[in-house]
Formats: C-alpha cells, sequence, structure tokens
C-alpha cells in the first residue's frame, strides 16, 4: 500500500474585501485583516489535495508574544468541533481542493493582533501577512459594547470627524476636529497602545478595564504614554496646544518615535482618547462641560479669591474652575458593577489627579454621578465634583496688616453647566446635561445630592487656601445640605455682556446691569473687573476696573458700562501663546441691608471668517480644486499667520506659511485634492497667528464612483 500523500496547505485568502465589508472594517488603511469579535468571517484555504475523513485539519490563533494553550492566548480549532473559548469554526464549502472555513471568535475574546497558523497533520503553515486584528464589536448583541441603534454607531463608531466644543458657557463654539481612527498606522499605534498596557488576556475582554488604561496611556505622565500635557503658555520645544486640527499627526508620530508628542490640552487629549477607543471598536464621544471644577478636596466646593478691586487672585487657589473641559464618554455594559450602571461611562486622558496611583479617569458611570452613587468605580466622586460643585467668592483685604477674608457670595448652580456632545448624524451640539444631573431644584436631584453627600466630605465655610488655614474660622455654622442661590432681601440681581462685538483691536464694550426687585430707595456699592484669563481660570493680565455706586428706587434695573482700549489688552493678546477669554467680575453690595453678590462672566473674541470654495460633490481619484479665503476684517495686522489643512481620504495636513496680513487684506490658499475614499468627506481648516489663535471652519463634500 503506498503511504499517504502528506496534506499540505498551498495557500490562505482572508477574503478581505468580503470580511471587512460585512465586520464594517472597510474603513481601516491597513494590509491586514480587520474583524469584530462575536461575528463570523471567513478564510479560504488552499490544499495539496482532496480533504479526506481521516485528515486533520486545525487553524491555530495566537495573541502575544509566546502563544500557549492552557494561557489562553492560544486557541486551536477544528472544524465541526466543539467550540475552544467560545470560538467556533465551520466548513462552509468544500470544492476540490479549496475549502471555505468560517471562524466566529467569542464575543468576549480578548481584543489584539492574532496571528493564524494552519496545521495538517504535522504540517504548519505560515500565511504572509497571517496577522489578524481583532476589535470590540457594537454590531454583535452579546458584545458587552453592544449598541442597538444604527445611527449612533454611524456617529460614534464609523464617523472619523467631528466637534469638540470650547469657549465659556457665554460663548460656546465649535472646534471642528479630525479623529481619524481608519488612517494609516493609527490602529498600529493603539495596538502598540495595548501592548503596552500591560494588561492581562482577560483585561482585554473587558472594555472596562481597556479604556481605563487607555485613558492612561494618551497622556505621558507616568507611563511615557502619547501626549505630554503644558499650559505653561511656552510650547516652542513642540507643537502648541491650539495648532492641532486632529489626532492622526499625534498618533502617527508617537508611533513612529514612541516618545511623548508635545504639547496637549484638555480638548487634544480628549481627541485622541475618542480616536483610540473607535479605533478600537468602542463607541465614544467628546463630552464638553462649562464651568467645571477641579475640587482638589473632594470637598464639593471651588474658593475663588478677589483682591478689593473685585480682581481675581490666581495664587490663592488650590481649587480651579476651568471655563470647560473635555472629556469622553464610551459606551458598555458594566459587568463588574451592580445592575443598572451600564451605558455611558466617563473617561478622561487629561492629567489632572492622580487615580490608583497613575493619572488615569474613569469609567465612571454617568447615571452613577446622576444619582449620586460616587462610591462605583471608577474615580465618580472626582467626575461627581467636576460638574457639582459650589463656587465660593472672597475678598481678601488687609485688617492691620494682616489679610482678612470676607464672604461674597456663594453660587450654588455655576458649575457643570451646558454638558456638550456632537449631535449623531448632524452638526450640531447637543445638550447633555440631563443625563448627568437632575434638574436643578428638583426632588430627584436633592435626593442624588443627599446620597453623594453621605460619601463625600463637604467641609464648613473656611476659605481654603494656603494662607488662609492660620485665621479663625469665619463661622461655625456648615452649609445646609442642599444649598440654594442666596435669596437677597433685596432680589439682588447681577449680569454681564457684551454690548459691541468683541473684536481683538476694537474697545471691549461691555456692561453690568444691577437688578433689585424690593421696592423702596436702595444703594449699591458696584465693584467690577475685566481681566484675560487662560481657560484653566488662569488670570494673564488686569485690564482695568470700575468703581460706582448707584441709587436705585426699586424694583428696577440700571446698566453700567465697562469699556476697556485695545491698548490695555493688545501688547498681551499678541504675547500669548494660547487663546484667551475675557473675564468680567462684578461684586455688589446693597448698603441698607448689607446683602453681598458676585457673578462673573467668560466671554471670547470674535473673529473673521474663514471660507471653503470647492465643489459639493467630487469622484473618486479625480482632482479637484480647494481654495482658502480669509479676509482681515479687524483693526489690527495679523502677524506669523499659519494655516492649516486637513482633508481625511482626500488630502494629508498641510501647512501654508502666510506671513503677516493686513488690515482689509484678503489672502486666497488654494490645493489640488485627490480623494481616495468614497461617502461624505469632510475639510478641517484653521488660521492662527500671534494675535488669534482659533479660527477654524470645516466644508463637507461628497465623493462618489
Amino acid at each position: 500500500v503506498f503511504p499517504e500523500s502528506s496534506l499540505e496547505v498551498t495557500g490562505v485568502d482572508f477574503l478581505k474585501s468580503q470580511n471587512t465589508r460585512e465586520h464594517h472594517t472597510d474603513g481601516y488603511s491597513i494590509q491586514s485583516l480587520v474583524v469584530r469579535r462575536g461575528q463570523p468571517f471567513q478564510v479560504q484555504v488552499s490544499l495539496s489535495r482532496e480533504l479526506r475523513a481521516a485528515d486533520k485539519l486545525t487553524l491555530r490563533f495566537g495573541i502575544g508574544e509566546n502563544p500557549m494553550k492552557n494561557r489562553g492566548s492560544l486557541l486551536s480549532l477544528k472544524p465541526e468541533r466543539e467550540d475552544f473559548n467560545g470560538w467556533k469554526i465551520s466548513m462552509a464549502e468544500r470544492k476540490g481542493k479549496e475549502c471555505l472555513l468560517s471562524v466566529t471568535s467569542s464575543p468576549n475574546a480578548p481584543v489584539g493582533k492574532y496571528n493564524l497558523h494552519v496545521k495538517t497533520g504535522s504540517n504548519i503553515y505560515k500565511p504572509e501577512n497571517g496577522v489578524i486584528y481583532l476589535l470590540f464589536n457594537p454590531w454583535c448583541e452579546d458584545d458587552v459594547v453592544y449598541m442597538a441603534n444604527d445611527a449612533e454607531k454611524e456617529e460614534y463608531v464609523l464617523n472619523d470627524t467631528g466637534t469638540i466644543y470650547v469657549g465659556s458657557a457665554y460663548s460656546i463654539y465649535d472646534r471642528p476636529w479630525n479623529f481619524g481612527q481608519f488612517e494609516e498606522f493609527v490602529l498600529d499605534a493603539c495596538m502598540y497602545l495595548l501592548d503596552k498596557s500591560k494588561l492581562s488576556l482577560a483585561q482585554r475582554r473587558d472594555p472596562a478595564h481597556v479604556s481605563r488604561a487607555m485613558s492612561a496611556l494618551v497622556n505621558a505622565n507616568d507611563d511615557s504614554g502619547v501626549l505630554l500635557g503644558n499650559w505653561s503658555g511656552n510650547y516652542v520645544s513642540g507643537t502648541s496646544p491650539m495648532d492641532w486640527i486632529g489626532s492622526v499627526t499625534i498618533l502617527q508620530k508617537y508611533y513612529k518615535t514612541k516618545k511623548p508628542v508635545r504639547y496637549g490640552q484638555c480638548w487634544v487629549f480628549a481627541g485622541v482618547l475618542n480616536t483610540v477607543m473607535r479605533c478600537l471598536g468602542v463607541p465614544c464621544r467628546c463630552v464638553s462641560t462649562f464651568d467645571s471644577a477641579h475640587d482638589t478636596e473632594e470637598n464639593l466646593r471651588v474658593d475663588v479669591y478677589l483682591n478689593d478691586k473685585g480682581e481675581k487672585l490666581n495664587s490663592l487657589s488650590f481649587d480651579s474652575v476651568w471655563n470647560f473641559h473635555v472629556w469622553n464618554d464610551a459606551w458598555m455594559k458594566r459587568t463588574d458593577i451592580p445592575n443598572g450602571f451600564s451605558g455611558w461611562q466617563a473617561i478622561d486622558s487629561t492629567p489632572q489627579e492622580q487615580s490608583q496611583g497613575r493619572f488615569q479617569c474613569g469609567p465612571c458611570p454617568v447615571k452613577a454621578v446622576r444619582e449620586g452613587d460616587v462610591y462605583l468605580p471608577y474615580d465618580a466622586k472626582f467626575v461627581y465634583a467636576e460638574v457639582n460643585a459650589d463656587r465660593v467668592y472672597w475678598v481678601v483685604k488687609k485688617v492691620n496688616g494682616k489679610d482678612k477674608y470676607f464672604k461674597v457670595g456663594t453660587e450654588t448652580q455655576a458649575i457643570g453647566k451646558n454638558i456638550s456632545t456632537k449631535a449623531v448624524g448632524q452638526n450640531r451640539r447637543v445638550d447633555i446635561t440631563q443625563e448627568y444631573k437632575y434638574p436643578e431644584g428638583s426632588k430627584e436631584e436633592r435626593m442624588s445630592m443627599q446620597r453623594a453627600y453621605s460619601f463625600l466630605r463637604p467641609s464648613g465655610l473656611t476659605p481654603r487656601s494656603g494662607y488662609a488655614s492660620t485665621t479663625q474660622r469665619i463661622s461655625a455654622n456648615t452649609e445646609p445640605l442642599v444649598p440654594k442661590e442666596p435669596v437677597t432681601k433685596t432680589g439682588l440681581h447681577l449680569e454681564i455682556m457684551n454690548t459691541e462685538p468683541l473684536h481683538p483691536g476694537n474697545p471691549l464694550e461691555m456692561a453690568i446691569t444691577v437688578k433689585i426687585s424690593a421696592p423702596g430707595n436702595w444703594t449699591v456699592d458696584l465693584i467690577g473687573s475685566c481681566q484675560l484669563q487662560y481657560y484653566t481660570g488662569n488670570v494673564q493680565a488686569n485690564l482695568g476696573t470700575i468703581k460706582e455706586t448707584i441709587t436705585l428706587e426699586g424694583p428696577s434695573e440700571m446698566q453700567i458700562p465697562l469699556k476697556i482700549a485695545p491698548d490695555a489688552y493688545m501688547k498681551t493678546l499678541s504675547s500669548l501663546e494660547d487663546e484667551v477669554l475675557i473675564l468680567v467680575t462684578a461684586i455688589a453690595e446693597v448698603k441698607e441691608t448689607n446683602d453681598k453678590l458676585t457673578k462673573e462672566t467668560s466671554m471670547r473674541f470674535q473673529y473673521p471668517p474663514i471660507t471653503v470654495q470647492m465643489p459639493e460633490t467630487a469622484s473618486l481619484y479625480n482632482d479637484f480644486n480647494c481654495a482658502f479665503i480669509f479676509k482681515n476684517k479687524l483693526n489690527v495686522i495679523l502677524e506669523n499667520c499659519k494655516l492649516l489643512v486637513e482633508g481625511l481620504g482626500i488630502f494629508k495636513m498641510t501647512t501654508f506659511e502666510l506671513g503677516d496680513i493686513m488690515p482689509g487684506r484678503i489672502i486666497k490658499s488654494e490645493i489640488v485634492c485627490t480623494p481616495t475614499r468614497l461617502g461624505e468627506k469632510k475639510i478641517v481648516a484653521k488660521l492662527i497667528s500671534n494675535q488669534i489663535k482659533g479660527i477654524s471652519t470645516e466644508k463637507g463634500i461628497f465623493i462618489t464612483e
């Protein structure tokens, strides 16, 4: 009897175009096959002869450096046999020497890079480019990241462009951002981060562990991660945080150098973390909170110190209120905590506080923040304080040569406003505050607050600056459990607004309105100040103050103008590397009743727009022209102008050096575009100069076959 001719594999076809279409992974710019877990994919195996009943054919999937069966890092799958660790394989079709195999990975398989080898008898075949990337699967009902709504998956997993909301509660504006999760090397950068995270195989199954690890690795603080944070105003040794328009350049540079990229601030960290999560298959969105508290002592209070002119003092505050702060929500079912807390989970990669010894934050169930269940993992106390702290104002005065602190106001509803994210499938802002908080003053809010307070330790009202700890307690009584807006005897109320557009180079014209609702004659002392500050609340310049005593016959109101000449601020504006906001603070005191009230408002400068001229549609691989037009409508020269433009699937990031643009001058920059991908694509442009940091715009184009 002749010996059986041994069975050998002559080739493996990963059927990339069919598999990636079915797995919603056809966007990734990568040679290898990318599939999602818990969903079948097919591979075609070519053999040296027809398969017989006695032949043994095995697919082996290995993950990590040294795959072993007993560690679960090597999966050995035989067609039609029982499943192995939740993986299944079946013979879909046999034709002569060809076998079509269908492989279904477990819906809770570890995500990462697998190597496929095919074993026949004692022969092992290693296909070239035999790497398969396995991702989380929001389309699979048994995956913990399952998301039922298709439009939401389209936005939170597949959309590679978006908007991050910044500015201030008074003037929110949108900053376009290219996430670019499908661009070259981005998936590899994410896989490198997964390996670097040292997560165990079991932890790689769970998006809670993965998202927590990624929140640590997107900042460079303790693990030489992706981005180095810098809020100093000095960025000569890197790229200013204002100069990025997307995550792609950052992740590509990081993957190439394996060194932290310089520099990031919160929206950059959030933009990159959003890219990483979407790239790995976890639905994710960028979330902006206006007037976000950074409460270092978890006492749900942020103290703001003012001098007797009403100007905010940086030096005394440990805590801060950021004009805005951006983090992310990732979508998942939490299997590690009691039921009822699945859905959106807050994660934050901006290095603010250490959690378990590392700069990481989350995942924190958004529902836990709303319900006051701040004991739940991870970092719920910190996130709760960011959106629920009180703001207490103190005036510091010298009395007999010593600093004394006088409380001039408490705001209980000022923190955590206008929580915003981009709408699903549309370019507009949607307010999601009600997902994080019950309506102010509602019964639910009161219960939630009592719950949270029972796990936190809100302090009595002593000022908490380093200098203040020596002074006696200002009042022995602690705050009531649910403080209300201060009700004054006279119904004193303050409003701050701008009366003319705030264009750089023009006078800043603002007004403070004092209202009194109680009948009678009242004398009001008003002090007002105007300062420039970074979005982190850090004051950069004092521009001017007013001090007036007015008499009002209630009920009535009076508008007091506050005007700042261009010379008072233009020099500072031109010398700063960051975008600044105009901070106006007002303190009013009614002489007859001692009622005191403090109010602050931050406003942003207003800029002329960039216009983009290009066709509404174009066809694949056919060039079209795109022009960027900017007219300097301001009364100042814009120095050292740079135009940054990027169009994913159309052209790579490009910078135009435009020099100085005189008032009234029009600049036109053109670029030839070659679309390489189908569907709705976006072009993003940003203009930066010494005087102005943040003019950006975006325009969509539809690419057809």
